[in-house]
């Protein structure tokens, strides 16, 4: 009887190993599977993550380029700018220099005009001296727009001339010119200075009234 049973307890201890053994086996498979599938995953996030650094490096670069690039713009715009600056300074500070060398050449003529007064004495030289310099000088500011406004014998325009009197001329229209204390002047299409003139008037009959007045009497 007893060894019966020692036979059935061997006999099951050895089933029991048996399957004991088995189950390792299984789960070693099983293991290896899910090594594998991990190892493919891993791979994957692998390459992924190196595909983006390699973006991010690309994206670095380029951005790096072109903030040297606005960098080195920004710096020729503000060269660009010092010297318009520079330019427009320079423009307003000698506007003038052009008119400037054509009256240097008149202030020569009167130099030597003075020069021949002292030599020779001529009145008539130098009147014709400073006749040559006056239209001289009227030809450099005709080139430069300047003109003088015609007022004598015009009809009054305040837009063009001054009225410092009046004066009663029996010859001329009401309103006219007379005559020009001072010219006036045009630079290009602006007046730069209006004429002062003196202005004509009807004038009075010794009864108090205007000879136009009296002749529709």
């Amino acid at each position: 009887m007893k060894d019966k049973k020692e036979i059935i307890n061997n006999t099951y201890q050895q089933n029991k190993k048996e399957a004991d053994n088995s189950i390792p086996i299984e789960k070693t498979e099983n293991t290896g599977k899910d090594e594998q599938k991990s190892l493919s995953a891993l791979e994957l996030k692998e390459n992924e993550l190196k595909t983006a650094l390699e973006k991010i490096s690309l994206l670095e670069k380029q951005h790096s380029e072109l903030k040297d690039m606005l960098l080195r713009k920004a710096a020729e715009f503000e060269n660009y700018k010092r010297r318009v600056e520079n330019d427009q300074l320079n423009i307003i500070n000698y506007a003038g220099e052009p008119i400037i060398r054509n009256i240097l050449q008149i202030y020569d003529d009167l130099e030597r005009s003075l020069a021949h007064i002292k030599d020779e004495n001529s009145f008539e030289s130098t009147k014709k001296g400073l006749q040559i310099v006056f239209e001289k000088f009227g030809k450099i500011l005709g080139d430069q727009g300047i003109k003088k406004i015609e007022a004598k014998g015009e009809p009054f325009d305040v837009h063009l001339h001054e009225a410092l009197m009046q004066r009663p001329d029996k010859d001329s229209a009401p309103h006219t010119v007379l005559e020009v204390i001072e010219p006036g002047y045009y630079y290009k299409d602006r007046v730069i200075r209006h004429a002062k003139v003196v202005v004509s008037v009807e004038p009075i009959s010794n009864d108090g009234q205007s000879d136009s007045v009296k002749d529709q009497n």
